[in-house]
């Protein structure tokens, strides 16, 4: 394993302690994007997950447009550090084979549609059968009832019917997805709330539990004070645009080299420092903005004005400023420039791995960085049933049995 490392004090001294999740051992039943992405975060924490896919594979494995030894880029961006099996569930003695996995397990991830895992023979009530200390986490668009519950999801879906796609994009105009596929991503990362919760609440109880997310109810729970204010009032908010819906002087402005500056001056003495460094040493003196209730209230005066300062001088020049300051700023990156940020860089988000087949891929690290247990090493992503017989072995599987399963292509 290769590794993009640079000094971090946070896990340095402890690099040789075990991850978090060390010797806690997932069932991965889940593909694409939402439940892979979760438990990506359980593998980097120290969880031993065995990814199952039936025999043609995980589609992303297929999926266009960047490729590597004919693995694609999609697949190898949330499947690191993973173990993998093929099974055909489909299958009696598929499934009993899967049911042996289950017995030596903690956790079984999916993210089927309601129904599929029931007709599966892998749902909670089969699975606490073989072994009640189980936790059992299904991710779907909408969950495990109501109206919606067997209509098929997808990310965009999801951020449409939330709410929250109408918030993004200019004012007036049309609503636009997220840039970044928040509704399986931020799915996931529930998921893994949701599993750790269970397995704290295991330690207690002896016995595990099903975990029911859905999308829908993530992209709702984010609408956070957005929804709130409309239940509270009743207007119904449109496009944010580059700006915030309480806080004018929480936006981005295009500076005289065309690039945006953003900033977030959300104190009276943050207000007082912009207006010195935009050289309006008047306007915190005007009446109309002597307080961000009244500066909210003549926005429409204002912004112009915040507009035209910023037209004077360059990006870079503003940054200096406001930074030396004290006043939150930020450029507006590109995904380029992101991910050549020092900060970035310096905390690990950019790491690499040696493919199984050879030649190394860069990756985005893991946010997560303890104090004693430090991240698992960045592994390859397993090719199709690559570890088909080394986890049969682990569970007591005999040569001859595994030879005769794969001839009868129940495992690949």
């Amino acid at each position: 394993m290769n590794s993009l490392k640079t000094a971090h004090p946070v896990h340095t001294a402890v690099a040789q302690a075990p991850s978090a999740l060390n010797g806690i051992r997932v069932i991965d039943l889940s593909m694409f994007l939402a439940g892979p992405f979760g438990t990506q975060q359980l593998a980097d924490l120290g969880a031993d997950i065995i990814k199952i896919e039936p025999e043609h594979g995980d589609s992303t494995r297929l999926l266009p447009p960047h490729f590597h030894k004919g693995e694609s880029l999609y697949f190898l961006s949330t499947n690191r550090s993973k173990r993998g099996m093929s099974i055909d569930l489909r299958q009696a003695e598929g499934r009993e084979i899967f049911y042996d996995l289950v017995r030596s397990a903690d956790v079984v991830i999916d993210n089927f549609r309601p129904g599929v895992i029931k007709k599966l023979g892998a749902d909670y009530e089969t699975l606490s059968a073989l072994n009640p200390s189980i936790i059992c986490c299904s991710i779907s668009g909408f969950g495990q009832d109501g109206p919606y519950a067997n209509r098929p999801a997808y990310d965009m879906i999801v951020q449409a019917i939330s709410g929250g796609m109408s918030l993004t994009g200019e004012p007036g105009q049309r609503a636009v997805r997220a840039g970044v596929p928040i509704g399986d991503i931020c799915a996931g990362l529930h998921a893994v709330i949701g599993i750790l919760a269970a397995l704290r609440e295991r330690e207690k109880s002896g016995i595990g539990q099903a975990i029911d997310i859905s999308m829908l109810d993530v992209q709702v729970s984010m609408l956070s004070y957005q929804g709130v204010y409309h239940l509270f009032s009743g207007e119904i908010p449109g496009g944010q645009g580059r700006a915030h819906a309480s806080i004018p002087t929480y936006a981005s402005f295009q500076a005289k080299d065309g690039r945006d500056v953003l900033i977030c001056a959300n104190t009276e003495k943050m207000w007082i420092a912009l207006c010195e460094i935009l050289d309006l040493d008047y306007l915190p003196k005007d009446e109309k903005f002597l307080t961000n209730e009244l500066r909210h209230t003549h926005r429409a005066e204002l912004v112009p004005i915040l507009n035209d300062a910023f037209l004077k001088r360059s990006s870079a020049e503003w940054l200096e400023r406001l930074n030396e300051k004290g006043v939150p700023c930020a450029p507006v990156n590109t995904v380029a420039e992101a991910l050549r940020d020092p900060q970035v860089r310096h905390r690990e988000m950019v790491q690499k791995f040696e493919h199984e087949l050879g030649g190394d891929i860069e990756v985005l690290g893991n946010p997560i960085k303890m104090s004693r247990s430090p991240t698992a090493p960045i592994k390859s992503p397993p090719l199709l049933g690559q570890h088909t017989k080394e986890i049969l072995r682990e569970i007591g599987y005999s040569e001859q049995k595994i030879t005769s399963l794969i001839e009868h292509r129940l495992v690949a």
